[in-house]
């Protein structure tokens, strides 16, 4: 799922990973569709390798996705991510109550919103693999 979805610095939005070459990977703009060659030297992140810090763990980022749409019953996120921070704080205390607030910046929560709010659009709204779904319940 998120796997395929990358977040590269310098660039806005996400992209879909589309095919590989030698040292490159060409990939589609979420946002308006236009397809782009990126590099090895541009870093690009894969949405899957992310993680959210809390007090005893680490939530990977597909599961804060789903903890969000249920939160906002599959729509769009309601809260602003250009709001203050202690607006962002609140939102991300509903969202995972035990996240921590050290390590978790302002700027962190607005651009897991900012993403959200892409994905939704896209309509891409399975975050999580059945297989990791069914681990997390147990």
């Amino acid at each position: 799922m998120l796997k395929e979805i990358l977040s590269i610095p310098g660039k806005p939005g996400l992209f879909k990973l589309v095919s590989q070459g030698k040292n490159m990977l060409i990939v589609e703009s979420l946002i308006d569709g236009k397809r782009v060659p990126t590099y090895t030297k541009d870093k690009a992140v894969s949405l899957g390798d992310i993680a959210i810090f809390t007090e005893d763990a680490e939530i990977p980022l597909g599961q804060v996705f789903e903890s969000v749409k249920a939160k906002e019953n599959g729509a769009a996120c309601s809260t602003d991510p250009k709001a203050d921070n202690d607006t962002l704080r609140k939102f991300m205390g509903e969202v995972l109550p035990d996240y921590d607030r050290d390590r978790v910046y302002p700027s962190d929560i607005r651009k897991l919103i900012t993403w959200y709010n892409i994905l939704i659009k896209s309509d891409i709204t399975t975050f999580v693999a059945v297989e990791e779904a069914v681990e997390a319940a147990k």
